[in-house]
């Protein structure tokens, strides 16, 4: 680590502790040319992947964009929030375990179906009439069969 004060490349780590939050690490550090002492902080470097739109298009992952296509689909249903956060979660926790650096947006859409049919079954049945272009009605009938089998 570079010293701040001297520039020299030779510090000496004297502490290292846990910070406050739990989720970074405090080191204090003793410059060997100036003797001089400044603290550093260590933090895990977690990177959502870019999702790959039908397109080819990348965009940034959108935990908001994700929190709207569930509210969409759940608008005036009997679904309480903390399931709904609780979904959302999920579904970050299972993007970050991926190791991926891009997702297909159609992986991250069946990801938020999967959830949406254990939320609630209407909301299912809304997100994918959009979110695979339901044409006619036998499309509608096709989910619902499905459902059904559950």
């Amino acid at each position: 680590m570079k010293c701040p004060f001297c520039g020299a490349l030779d510090t000496q780590v004297i502490e290292t502790r846990l910070a406050e939050d739990g989720l970074s690490i405090r080191r204090r550090r003793r410059c060997q040319s100036c003797d001089k002492r400044f603290t550093t902080y260590e933090n895990a470097d977690i990177r959502m992947p870019l999702v790959v739109k039908g397109n080819g298009t990348r965009e940034e992952f959108s935990e908001t964009k994700l929190r709207e296509g569930f509210r969409r689909a759940l608008h005036k249903r009997p679904v309480p929030a903390p399931l709904v956060e609780e979904a959302v979660g999920g579904i970050r926790k299972r993007l970050l375990s991926l190791g991926e650096r891009e997702i297909p947006s159609r992986d991250l859409g069946e990801m938020v179906m999967a959830a949406l049919r254990k939320l609630d079954k209407v909301a299912y049945i809304r997100f994918a009439s959009v979110y695979r272009s339901f044409q006619d009605v036998d499309d509608f009938r096709d989910v619902i069969k499905d459902i059904d089998r559950d």
